[in-house]
């Protein structure tokens, strides 16, 4: 896999938020929202293998909008990268997923993972955006920070 750049990267994830704003500024449906995210940034980044989120549903971890593989429908309660990211109520960056301790394998081939809480307007933890790739180290704090920023834009009303 061919890394952009950081200045390429931030350039693409500026281009994206901007394109989100416009495709998010009329819709207060919180899935819909999800779905487009998920949708864009899947299709806007090599390196994305799956892409989509995890919500809380009756404490438990449920499948929501993603693109990409068939994904676990549900997962095992305080385990896994996606349940670290609720817990600690932040950005989670595995560079390896087989050094995660408690890792939750939904596909094999997938390499490294981010993952990113999604807050209400209460500022309580209800989601996460999950990112997995195909190849180690595909994330960095710069991928957190536009990630961050995108998510702001699900529950902007």
């Amino acid at each position: 896999m061919k890394q952009l750049s950081e200045d390429a990267k931030s350039g693409r994830y500026s281009r994206i938020f901007t394109q989100l704003e416009g495709l998010l500024a009329k819709s207060d449906n919180t899935i819909a929202n999800m779905a487009t995210v998920a949708a864009v940034l899947y299709h806007k980044f090599d390196y994305y293998f799956w892409c989509g989120f995890y919500t809380i549903l009756d404490g438990k971890l449920i499948v929501g909008p993603y693109q990409g593989p068939v994904a676990c429908q549900e997962l095992k309660k305080d385990q896994g990268v996606c349940w670290a990211g609720i817990n600690e109520k932040k950005t989670i960056i595995v560079h390896d997923v087989e050094l995660f301790p408690g890792h939750i394998a939904c596909d094999s081939r997938s390499k490294s993972e981010i993952v990113v809480p999604l807050k209400n307007n209460t500022g309580q933890v209800v989601s996460v955006l999950d990112v997995d790739s195909k190849d180690l180290n595909s994330f960095d704090e710069l991928d957190g920070k536009w990630l961050e920023k995108i998510l702001t834009l699900i529950n902007q009303h």
